[in-house]
């Protein structure tokens, strides 16, 4: 039964188990255990996350400060620039004069000067208190009276 020795099925049969050793062999074996280069790497990586944390944190710290330094310049250069305006607008007798009239009552010579009261009544001082009446330069010349008299 020579014959039955090259039968196709035998020969399948052989290539198959030929073609798994092939496979199993060509598969290495699996290891659980952390290798010595791996476990110089992790050690590695861990050694520069730490080395670098403290000096990544103050750097991003200091941008942190820069721009509120920064923010604060900006805000300081529009004060500067607000106030440059504004020694500007003093520097113009009308408006000067305007501002006199406005805050101070004051008239030129020759006018006549009116207090218009709105009738809230709304008074810091207590009611019935002449001085709260008056207006400050009233106040202020009874107060210069006062103090010759004495």
């Amino acid at each position: 039964m020579p014959a039955d020795r090259f039968s196709t099925a035998t020969r399948l049969k052989a290539l198959g188990e030929q073609a798994a050793a092939r496979v199993y062999r060509a598969r290495p074996a699996r290891r659980n255990r952390l290798t010595g280069r791996a476990a110089l790497l992790a050690l590695v990586m861990c050694s520069l996350v730490v080395a670098l944390a403290y000096p990544i944190r103050q750097y991003v710290s200091q941008r942190s400060d820069i721009a509120d330094q920064r923010r604060k310049a900006q805000d300081a250069g529009a004060a500067l620039e607000r106030l440059r305006e504004q020694k500007a607008r003093w520097q113009d007798p009308e408006y000067v004069r305007q501002q006199a009239r406005r805050h101070l009552h004051y008239v030129r010579p020759g006018e006549t000067g009116y207090l218009v009261r709105d009738g809230s009544g709304t008074s810091t001082a207590p009611k019935g208190s002449q001085a709260a009446q008056r207006p400050w330069y009233e106040n202020l010349w009874s107060a210069v009276d006062a103090a010759d008299k004495r």
